[in-house]
């Protein structure tokens, strides 16, 4: 399952938003940085117990994350300073949402880690594809649009059933999910791109 991959069905969604953008001069930079921001505001609201606040973040964090892309296409100015910005903050994002909960009390901080180094290793393996020579690769089972579509379906569960599950809340067992799906994701790119290297070594 990866989102990413709807990402070009989806545009008609902010079309009119980037529209706006382009108009009244906004760069793709902006949309990055404001992403960075909300992804901490998120992270301190999870810490504090406000999943309302948290999730909301969240939801800003994915329609700022989508945008900047979206501007620097329409306005043709992709650039590999850009994309680098953007992988930083996505990572950072990730770091402060992931802490924010599991430090908040939603998950005890042995998961907390486990999903964090997950996340993290689908991430870095994806880029380090391209460091070899392969070209960057996101294929896998869980992709960044999968994760906060996940932590945005998992917020608003906590909000509705603070209970949880077996003493656990959604964002608990979404930790967990993080961790499983995220560590087996990252041996997917690994075996994918240790092939690959093996066929270019045959070439």
């Amino acid at each position: 399952m990866t989102l990413d991959t709807f990402r070009p069905h989806l545009a008609w969604i902010y079309r009119p938003f980037v529209g706006i953008a382009i108009r009244i001069g906004l760069k793709p930079d902006i949309f990055t940085i404001a992403a960075f921001f909300v992804a901490i505001f998120a992270g301190i609201a999870f810490y504090f117990g406000d999943v309302v606040l948290g999730t909301f973040f969240i939801m800003c964090n994915a329609a700022f994350d989508s945008m900047d892309g979206a501007v620097a296409r329409a306005l043709n100015i992709q650039s590999r300073k850009g994309d680098f910005l953007d992988h930083v903050v996505d990572r950072y994002a990730d770091i402060f949402i992931i802490t924010g909960i599991f430090a908040g009390g939603f998950a005890s901080w042995q998961i907390g880690v486990f999903a964090l180094t997950g996340v993290l290793m689908v991430s870095y393996l994806g880029t380090q594809a391209q460091a070899v020579g392969i070209g960057r690769y996101y294929g896998g089972a869980l992709g960044r649009a999968d994760r906060l579509f996940l932590l945005i379906i998992a917020g608003i569960l906590a909000i509705l059933i603070p209970a949880g599950i077996y003493g656990l809340s959604y964002l608990g067992w979404l930790l967990v999910i993080f961790g499983i799906v995220g560590h087996f994701t990252a041996l997917q790119r690994f075996v994918f791109v240790w092939k690959e290297i093996d066929k270019k070594k045959q070439d």
